[in-house]
């Protein structure tokens, strides 16, 4: 009698012989000769080439040349040649049977690399607003020993702080003064990480490597959404893959299954505990994310042959997200269950709310978001012709989990972000079904390459404008980095911190103590007083200060660039502000640089401001 699946022979052996050599993959043909073809050799000789002349391009590139499409417009054409050799030694590499898993892994890890390192190498510093906010969270938690009281807006993370404890927990373990250090680092590695269960979730499927790796391909080369830096949306993300891979490599369609195991609807104890305690991590991290997890555990549950193995994931997940929501995140859901509720109502607004308006948008951000959209239309169109095309795949729960996002995106739009967040979480799966379009090799490989090439570098194509499109605002120079550090020790308790947006990096930091303004965020009239008359548009945000608890207004080139791109408010906005407060009264400059002026105001009859 057959033993049942274990650790030894189910997903994690899956995972441990995913970038070994697989059974009947060996270097060896039909003839058993052990010769290595002109077309290995050329497989195997292109992915350092590209890895290197990626790096030589890096050498030279000039950031403050960054504007309509960020990195794009800067980026050497050297660094094109190494994108376009990685895609064609990767195509060579899955025309030969024989090619081992190690080759496979080592070309979607330099694509990784390439695509996620390039801003990390070039920036001097951490990337991306957000990062930052996150950065000072961390910092919050471990000054205020857990909760952070006087958050404000921010409260949310002390209703889902489990991404946040885990990392003041390591700072504190390994002696770190700042989470900066490895944060600036994130995407590449995050991205590296997450293969792990991408992996898994593609042998639940297919014992075909190339599938397998070139679902893997796909999915880095079609997600432009940028949800990988440091942020508890990323680190969820990641953890919703592994339990999606739990999830599949149980089903009784698993291909994990080896002749001779017995195919069980039960799941082992110690694999069940494993995966309550992702759910639970998912659970204190996010609030979407478990929303996301319960809409793919609820159609994967739609076959009747899956239930008992997916109703008790599903029923774990339920329980644990409802207790928490009724306990820790209560005071949020209290306060914003009116909304919830409205939400509901509005199916057809949520779904476009996330889309860019581009009437305002300069002429690089409209083809940048153009691009976007084609990429995402691609890739669900891909998915469907798949679905099609390939009857095999109709068995497995991937399609099902292509749609699962659709639900969540119509019942709210997360603040316009819903869109892009469905369309991540439908990547993996619709990654797979593209590669099972694609890659399905018959007769004619070399034919087949050159037809497939052009395709994938095009899937790069809409990739690379979609995340590198925006860098002009999500970089950092050295100078600006010190402006809000300044402020961030300078600025007493209880002072007022205003900026045209939140692209400044250290804006957040000691947010406990501080009031932080964002003009871009105020109503309509605000932002039409503030465009005719600067000093006068101010005032309402000022107007309390005193010498004790001074206000601040901090302009930067970041902050320039972000108004320049999204067009929320007029391109020279930041000019004209800058201008007037150097002539109006009561306005101290206290910091400045190049690319940074800090202004203190504290009242009009302070005089001088001394």
């Amino acid at each position: 009698m057959g033993k049942l699946p274990t650790l030894t022979n189910g997903p994690m052996a899956a995972l441990t012989s995913a970038v070994r050599r697989w059974p009947g993959s060996g270097a060896t043909d039909r003839r058993g000769s052990n010769r290595t073809t002109p077309r290995q050799w050329t497989a195997r000789c292109v992915l350092p080439v590209a890895l290197a002349l990626w790096l030589l391009s890096l050498r030279h590139v000039d950031l403050g040349g960054m504007r309509d499409y960020g990195l794009l417009q800067v980026l050497p054409v050297l660094f094109w040649v190494a994108l376009a050799l990685l895609t064609l030694g990767f195509c060579l590499a899955l025309t030969d049977r024989r090619t081992a898993g190690g080759w496979f892994a080592g070309y979607v890890l330099g694509l990784i690399a390439v695509i996620h390192a390039t801003p990390t190498l070039l920036f001097p510093t951490l990337r991306y607003s957000w990062a930052w906010k996150h950065v000072a969270v961390v910092d919050a938690v471990i000054r205020n020993r857990g909760t952070v009281p006087h958050a404000e807006k921010l409260d949310i993370y002390n209703q889902w702080p489990g991404f946040f404890d885990l990392n003041a927990f390591f700072m504190q373990a390994t002696g770190l003064d700042s989470a900066l250090g490895y944060a600036t680092w994130t995407p590449p590695v995050f991205n590296a990480v997450l293969l792990a269960p991408l992996l898994l979730l593609y042998r639940t499927v297919t014992r075909d490597r190339r599938l397998i790796w070139g679902g893997a391909w796909i999915f880095y080369s079609c997600s432009w959404v940028g949800q990988d830096y440091f942020a508890p949306q990323a680190f969820a993300f990641l953890l919703f893959v592994t339990v999606i891979a739990l999830v599949m490599g149980q089903l009784p369609t698993s291909a994990l299954y080896r002749p001779g195991d017995i195919r069980t609807d039960r799941w082992p104890v110690g694999r069940f505990v494993l995966l309550v305690l992702v759910q639970f991590a998912i659970i204190c991290s996010h609030p979407l994310t478990p929303l996301m997890l319960l809409s793919a555990l609820v159609v994967l549950s739609i076959p009747r042959r899956n239930r008992r193995v997916v109703l008790p994931a599903l029923g774990s997940a339920l329980v644990l997200t409802a207790a928490w929501d009724a306990t820790v995140a209560r005071p949020y859901i209290s306060d914003n269950v009116h909304d919830f509720l409205g939400s509901l109502l509005q199916p057809d607004s949520n779904v476009v709310s996330g889309l860019a308006a581009l009437g305002a948008a300069p002429p690089g951000q409209v083809v940048v978001s153009w691009v976007d959209r084609s990429l995402s239309a691609a890739v669900f169109l891909l998915a469907a012709i798949a679905f099609l095309a390939r009857p095999w795949v109709r068995r497995t729960g991937l399609p099902l989990l292509v749609l699962a996002p659709l639900p969540i995106l119509t019942a709210n739009a997360y603040g316009g972000e819903m869109i892009f967040r469905a369309y991540l979480f439908a990547l993996p799966a619709a990654a797979f079904l593209i590669a099972a379009l694609l890659f399905k090799w018959g007769k004619r490989p070399r034919l087949r390459t050159l037809a497939l090439f052009p395709l994938l570098l095009a899937l790069l194509g809409g990739l690379v404008f979609g995340y590198y499109g925006k860098e002009a605002a999500d970089y950092f120079t050295k100078s600006e980095v010190a402006a809000g550090r300044f402020l961030a020790a300078t600025a007493p308790p209880g002072s007022t911190i205003v900026s045209l947006t939140s692209t400044v990096p250290g804006l957040y930091l000691r947010y406990d103590e501080n009031l932080r303004v964002q003009l871009d965020q105020q109503d309509i009239e605000d932002r039409r007083r503030l465009v005719r008359n600067p000093v006068e548009g101010l005032e309402p945000f000022v107007e309390g200060a005193t010498p004790a608890r001074p206000a601040y207004i901090i302009l930067s080139r970041a902050q320039a660039a972000d108004t320049y791109l999204r067009g929320v408010l007029p391109a020279d906005t930041m000019q004209r502000v800058q201008s007037a407060l150097a002539k109006g009264s009561g306005y101290i400059p206290v910091y400045r640089s190049k690319d940074a002026v800090v202004y203190r105001y504290q009242g009009t009859k302070s005089g001088d401001g001394s």
